[in-house]
């Protein structure tokens, strides 16, 4: 944990300095960017292993700085937003964001969410006593839980953090249907939480796994309960 480098980017000076107080205790190492061309532009030049990001930014806006980023890069994004709203919080997830926290917030939540998501993309993930393989082939699909890559047809796809988990996590249990709340609890270790953000996910996943998107055959949507993986592996 002492040698990963989180990236804020806030232009706010009294947030950035508080979150830095906090991550550098927790062994962090930190850097701080007011403006979103020039974290995009740092971001390129030398990824952090994590990027906490402000919505509202000079120069471009964080939603902005999270699309481009997205289209060369999986490193963990939390969004940080003053507003709060539903819209903002659907649109984050929809541009790529692996969290988000409104403001006002509390250091130790975002220290707390940095070190949650940084576990998880790093391939950590808590399923219990499962007995499953390193590597799940199902048809032409593969997901490697050691090298934590996803590869369809020989092609190795790009997701996020968050993206992986949603994937392993479901993979690892075929033919179970699990709640979007049981979900919620058992990605992202909320008890509570909007669900819409595994709707989004589930969204993404899809989008980049299934043939159709709209008609899925690897995340199967049972209506009224939730989704499930198909069946048995290879099914």
């Amino acid at each position: 944990m002492a040698t990963q480098r989180v990236l804020i980017v806030d232009d706010d000076p009294t947030i950035a300095e508080v979150l830095t107080l906090y991550l550098e205790r927790e062994g962090f190492r930190v850097e701080n960017i007011s403006d979103g061309s020039e974290a995009v532009r740092s971001a390129r030049e030398n990824m952090p292993d994590l990027i906490l990001l402000d919505l509202m930014l000079p120069g471009i806006g964080g939603l902005e700085v999270c699309r481009q980023l997205r289209t060369e890069s999986s490193v963990p994004i939390i969004m940080l937003s003053a507003r709060g709203s539903e819209s903002d919080f659907v649109v984050g997830l929809e541009f790529g964001a692996d969290d988000y926290v409104s403001k006002p917030f509390s250091p130790r939540e975002v220290t707390s969410r940095v070190k949650a998501v940084l576990r998880r993309s790093s391939g950590v993930l808590a399923h219990g006593n499962l007995a499953v393989p390193e590597r799940i082939v199902d048809g032409d699909l593969a997901v490697d839980f050691a090298s934590h890559t996803v590869n369809r047809a020989g092609q190795e796809l790009v997701l996020t953090a968050r993206e992986f988990e949603v994937l392993a996590f479901l993979v690892r249990q075929p033919g179970r249907v699990f709640r979007r709340e049981e979900l919620m609890q058992s990605v992202w270790g909320y008890a509570v939480g909007d669900t819409s953000t595994v709707t989004v996910h589930i969204r993404r996943l899809r989008e980049k796994i299934e043939d159709d998107a709209s008609n899925p055959v690897f995340i199967q949507t049972v209506w009224g309960v939730g989704y499930r993986w198909r069946g048995e592996w290879g099914g």
